[in-house]
């Protein structure tokens, strides 16, 4: 266990600068709207780049997903759901 927890750390310190960098994940849309009162908040697909709008089919509903803001997604390079761009 040490010897794991001792080699995740070094990765972590040698990771490149330019890893990208997440953007606050909320549990609850309120917590996300407080953070972002002048950005929409966008439902983030766990796991994978991309990010549902209020109103859209899977919006608050992938498992495993976060409340984001709009923003922050998008500097971080996720993009609108494919399921959304298409309608």
């Amino acid at each position: 266990m040490h010897r794991s927890l001792t080699a995740l750390l070094f990765a972590a310190a040698i990771a490149p600068a330019s890893a990208r960098a997440e953007a606050p994940q909320f549990r609850t849309e309120q917590a996300a709207k407080d953070h972002c009162p002048k950005d929409i908040v966008v439902w983030l697909d766990a796991g994978r780049p991309f990010y549902y709008l209020p109103g859209t089919r899977w919006y608050g509903k992938t498992i495993g997903g976060a409340y984001v803001c709009k923003r922050e997604a998008d500097v971080d390079g996720d993009r609108l759901g494919p399921d959304v761009a298409h309608q």
